[in-house]
């Protein structure tokens, strides 16, 4: 299953991974165009991913950081500017991504097992492909026992499994992550972002990863991206200095952990400020 892409050139920004560009926003600026006004959600956004890369996005709500994300898929397109995917503008459905959100969307009259095997009955999947890859994504995800139960007799985290699993069953090369558990209690969203880290890991995936989070964005992230209020711009790009390998249940006790956070909170915090400001 390809991307539908359409050739582009362009060197990369100065905000670029130390890999070979793998997703790139090149001047993107994106307006929707309302009723009564029209809403300029991102603006002038560079952007490069490095293939395999865990990129993170903050910034106040209503900045543009899920249209970044749905730019990346090929839901919508930029204004102006472009996307490109693997050296190719995006200019269709990008199959090369899988998406996930904070509402994991599974099938309430389907098992375990039937969730994560939809995407590859989708595809047309032979029955024995479906049930090995099935039973490979529910081991990876930690769910054996559970292969018969029904979203309903599921618990919030279990819930979060399926529907990763799901997401990896047709193994997307990246994964667009938009706030996946945000709706999580602080264990159960530990215990995913552990899960989350070591899975992308083990296979290699590139991630863009939205976040109001400022634990999360630094605890999982290669780079975090900040930025400004609507119209989203990037206020700054930083590496987080902790290892790729890190025990995500230690980093409060990591002093570069605690300084980063810090760091992002005294740059987000004037925004936030001046947001409350405006609607007050």
């Amino acid at each position: 299953m390809q991307t539908q892409l359409s050739g582009g050139t362009g060197a990369a920004p100065p905000s670029a991974g130390s890999g070979t560009p793998f997703i790139r926003f090149q001047h993107v600026t994106k307006t929707f165009e309302l009723p009564d006004r029209s809403v300029r959600a991102v603006e002038d956004v560079s952007l490069t991913i490095s293939q395999g890369e865990f990129v993170v996005l903050v910034g106040p709500s209503g900045c543009g950081k899920s249209t970044l994300l749905n730019m990346t898929a090929g839901l919508f397109h930029p204004t102006s500017g472009a996307v490109f995917y693997n050296g190719k503008q995006v200019s269709g459905y990008n199959l090369n991504t899988g998406y996930m959100t904070q509402n994991d969307h599974l099938l309430p009259w389907r098992d375990v097992v039937g969730n994560v095997s939809t995407p590859l009955e989708i595809r047309g999947a032979g029955r024995g492909e479906r049930r090995d890859r099935v039973a490979h994504l529910i081991e990876l995800v930690g769910l054996q026992g559970f292969e018969k139960s029904y979203p309903s007799q599921l618990s919030g985290g279990m819930r979060k499994r399926t529907a990763l699993a799901r997401l990896l069953a047709y193994d997307p090369e990246t994964l667009l992550l938009d706030e996946p558990f945000a709706a999580l209690d602080a264990q159960l969203r530990l215990n995913m972002q552990i899960e989350l880290l070591r899975i992308s890991r083990s296979l290699k995936k590139t991630i863009l990863f939205v976040t109001h989070d400022l634990d999360e964005a630094v605890a999982l992230s290669d780079r975090a991206v900040v930025f400004t209020a609507r119209p989203g711009r990037i206020r700054q790009i930083t590496t987080t200095p902790l290892p790729r390998e890190r025990n995500l249940a230690a980093l409060r006790h990591d002093p570069e952990y605690t300084r980063m956070t810090a760091e992002l909170w005294d740059l987000i915090m004037p925004t936030l400020q001046a947001t409350r400001g405006e609607a007050s």
